[in-house]
């Protein structure tokens, strides 16, 4: 049998502030929702838009950045791939699901206000503005350098 294909591509705004655990070996795991948006016409023949959610779950390094830079209608690029857990709920005893996104790779877009509205944008993301969490971070560390959250471009 061939080998399948399970990929991810979502551009959206985040619904909610992203949620910050940690597990008990210390990884730091982020979830949270991701709004995207599709338009197309109605029996009227009237454009709709039709809203559709899906729950994103980051770990390590990636969900630090989200833990600092992702908020409430933030708009995001993502890149990761599809999983549905299961598990018995111990109240009723029935079997539950929930299908995630497992984030692999994030690019935060816009500014410092969540973006810009209409179709386009000028805003130019910096390169270090994504971030791939199956590859270990070589970026050098600029703790000491005086750079602040006011240096930030977004």
């Amino acid at each position: 049998m061939a080998k399948g294909v399970n990929k991810v591509f979502l551009l959206g705004n985040v619904g909610k502030d992203p949620e910050i655990r940690s597990t008990a070996g210390g990884m730091v795991v982020a979830s949270f929702s991701l709004a995207t948006a599709d338009r197309a016409k109605d029996a009227q023949g009237n454009w709709a838009d039709k809203t559709e959610w899906h729950n994103l779950v980051c770990f390590q390094r990636t969900a630090e950045i989200v833990r600092d830079y992702v908020k409430k209608g933030s708009q995001i690029f993502v890149e990761g791939k599809i999983q549905t857990r299961s598990w018995d709920d111990k109240t009723s005893g029935e079997k539950k699901y929930k299908t995630e996104i497992l984030v692999n790779d994030l690019s935060l877009l816009g500014g410092k206000s969540g973006g810009s509205e209409g179709g386009g944008s000028s805003y130019s993301k910096p390169a270090a503005t994504s971030y791939d969490q199956r590859a270990p971070a070589t970026a050098p560390d600029y703790g000491d350098s005086g750079i602040t959250d006011d240096d930030i471009p977004f």
